[in-house]
């Protein structure tokens, strides 16, 4: 872990977090044609997003990708990429480029060769952000998940087919490698529990606490 950044609340970790990718961001158009941003779905970086959507940026010029996404329709409540058009996509960002992490009609496993051909070029991510959950899970790498292990491997591909019991419906992800090879990572977790959870993920092995693959060089934001 690079830094543990502890706030008084959350609407100013939310403020303050938009503002750093907002820079993050910036810095990587100057020194490139491009810049690509990842993002968690649910409900938690729905603030961060409402603030980024109105930053002025040379939003053309981004990427927006998710860490991961379900294996649902967007006219599904549980879609991600449905709440990305909804909450970031929008004002000035809706000139951005979102990067599909999902096929209709097919199966994950059949969608991850075309789904990986147009992730390659947006990479290596410029900024990350990442979610945690209380299990220890990021993106959708859960202890226990079918193929958590060849997503953690050095060799992984850039996607991979997830299946897992805290998961609900099969999952599409980003792999350890891909998310690793960003250029500035951030993690964000809300409350005591997940704090606590962070702390035990640091001294199991990372396939019970998978958020363990990512830590490295990575800014932690926190609050309660």
């Amino acid at each position: 872990m690079k830094e543990f950044v502890e706030y008084p609340d959350r609407d100013l970790m939310m403020l303050d977090l938009a503002d750093r990718l907002t820079g993050e961001l910036a810095a990587a158009l100057r020194g490139n044609d491009r810049a690509t941003l990842c993002v968690p779905g649910g409900t938690t970086p729905g603030p961060i997003f409402d603030v980024l959507s109105e930053q002025a940026l040379d939003w053309d010029r981004v990427s927006v990708v998710l860490n991961d996404e379900r294996w649902v329709d967007e006219d599904s409540p549980r879609s991600n990429t449905a709440l990305l058009r909804r909450k970031l996509l929008v004002s000035k960002a809706s000139s951005a480029t979102l990067i599909p992490l999902f096929k209709a009609g097919m199966a994950a496993e059949d969608a991850m060769a075309e789904l990986s051909e147009g992730l390659a070029p947006h990479l290596p991510i410029s900024v990350l952000l990442l979610g945690m959950g209380a299990d220890m899970h990021t993106a959708s790498l859960f202890p226990g998940a079918d193929n958590l292990a060849a997503a953690l491997a050095s060799d992984a591909p850039l996607l991979m087919p997830m299946r897992a019991e805290g998961a609900g419906e099969p999952r599409i992800t980003l792999t350890a490698p891909v998310l690793n090879g960003a250029m500035s990572k951030h993690v964000v977790i809300t409350g005591a529990e997940k704090r606590e959870a962070l702390e035990r993920a640091r001294h199991l092995p990372v396939e019970q606490a998978p958020i363990r693959a990512v830590l490295a060089g990575a800014t932690v934001h926190w609050t309660e």
